[in-house]
């Protein structure tokens, strides 16, 4: 009976996908001096805020705006460990991690442009609200 009753509630509560956690490294060029390595739990919204200079701070201030590396974690605090051992590495070796995986330095969200861009209704509410 117990096995029962605990197969009807999974059955009609299905669970939410686990929620995933990614470190990642920006830059502004190929092989550039400056690299930014962050956290976040959605890495696609956070590249559109990078790319478009949503957020004021060190990425929009040096044009970060090539994402070059990323790992995927599902619990957080292995990727705050994560993000905190790659920011104190020196930036050969942070260069290293990111041909191991992207050698050529190629903007790996590129083709992400529009995935999280807000419709034009929004847009145009946005403008209208600021004049």
């Amino acid at each position: 009976m117990h096995s029962r009753f605990l197969i009807e509630t999974v059955a009609s509560n299905p669970m939410r996908p686990p929620k995933r956690f990614h470190v990642y490294i920006m830059t502004n060029a190929p092989r550039s001096h400056v690299l930014y390595t962050g956290i976040t739990g959605n890495l696609p919204r956070r590249v559109f805020q990078h790319k478009n200079k949503l957020v004021p701070g060190f990425t929009s201030r040096y044009n970060l705006t090539r994402l070059v590396y990323y790992e995927c974690f599902v619990y957080p605090d292995a990727a705050i460990r994560r993000e905190k051992e790659i920011k104190g590495w020196r930036r050969s070796k942070k260069i290293l991690l990111i041909e191991w995986m992207n050698p050529h330095w190629h903007d790996l969200a590129e083709s992400w442009a529009d995935l999280h861009k807000p419709s034009p209704e929004a847009m145009e509410r946005r403008k209208s609200a600021c004049e």
